[in-house]
């Protein structure tokens, strides 16, 4: 299976009145063909913004994107206009990504009147086809938003996203917003429309158990970079840097039996503004040394399993 999407060393810097914010810095990652990439992590770390710069929707400050073998990097005009028909993104928020003016049918109808290449009874005709794909049904067509519970609304945002038949398609937190049943619902729907059109993912949440349930791979950022990737199989079962172990410590356990050994990190959290060189992740680690304020890099410690962390063979015995 071939990668749809490369990146290498891509970065994105933004200024404020203190320096440089390094959101995503130095990220090297590939995405397989109709596969999954989930990418994890606390609040501020980053997810968001490497998503929209893989979408453009953001500007990298530095590295390269390739998509399906071709180099989007800094695409712009009617090269970028066609970039964004192969990839669209889902966010967070269904609410307020929809127009409150716009009714159901309206909103999916919009990315097909832009694209100005169908006409008026190709553009209903593929309405209909899209809302009966999410599951929204046709009596709702002239609804508008504030009328829709979150379940609906986050429907009509993925057939919106479907409207040009993208290939790829960053879903940043889709259903953190929703109850826990209608997540259920959703993550469902977004897995049979993956098999059904072979679209690729990438998934953004801060949620174990969701990106466990739906993802081939798996990625840890911390503070703009990446720090652990491997299958989701195997990061469940082995988990080699103590940040990713942190994370998979606070999934809640139905196990009455059996104590939850709860990791609690203690420190201060790394200024993302002009960070030193080396583990973004070490003032918060308990096994630090001077060694981790060198720069890292991703090693790999098992078949497809890659770590940064200069101390992973020490801490994790197993690997030595």
């Amino acid at each position: 299976m071939s990668a749809l999407v490369e990146i290498t060393d891509l970065k994105k810097y933004f200024k404020s009145p203190k320096g440089m914010v390094h959101a995503v810095d130095g990220v090297t990652m590939s995405i397989e063909k109709g596969s999954t990439m989930g990418v994890v992590g606390e609040s501020g770390c980053g997810k968001s913004t490497l998503g929209r710069v893989l979408i453009q929707m953001l500007a990298p400050t530095g590295g390269k994107l390739l998509f399906d073998g071709e180099d989007v990097t800094n695409l712009k005009g009617q090269a970028l206009r066609d970039y964004h028909s192969r990839a669209q993104f889902i966010f967070q928020d269904p609410y307020s990504s929809l127009d409150p003016r716009y009714t159901v049918e309206q909103a999916i109808a919009e990315p097909l009147i832009n694209a100005r290449k169908f006409s008026r009874i190709e553009i209903e005709k593929k309405t209909t086809e899209l809302m009966d794909m999410v599951g929204v049904a046709q009596r709702l067509r002239q609804s508008y938003p504030h009328e829709l519970d979150g379940g609906r609304r986050q429907r009509v945002v993925i057939a919106r996203a479907l409207a040009l038949d993208p290939e790829f398609i960053v879903c940043d937190e889709p259903v953190s917003a929703l109850d826990v049943s209608i997540q259920a619902q959703v993550l469902n729907l977004l897995e049979d429309l993956q098999k059904e059109r072979n679209l690729t993912y990438m998934f953004i949440t801060h949620d174990m158990s969701v990106v466990k349930h739906i993802s081939d791979n798996i990625s840890v950022m911390y503070l703009g970079q990446l720090v652990e990737t491997s299958e989701s199989r195997e990061l469940f079962v082995h988990s080699y840097h103590p940040y990713t172990k942190a994370l998979l410590s606070a999934i809640p356990s139905t196990d009455i039996h059996h104590r939850m050994n709860r990791i609690v990190l203690k420190g201060e959290i790394t200024s993302p503004i002009n960070p030193p060189p080396g583990c973004r992740f070490a003032a918060r680690c308990p096994y630090a040394t001077d060694k981790c304020r060198e720069p890292q890099k991703l090693e790999e410690v098992a078949p497809n399993h890659f770590v940064s962390c200069c101390r992973v063979r020490e801490v994790n015995p197993e690997l030595a």
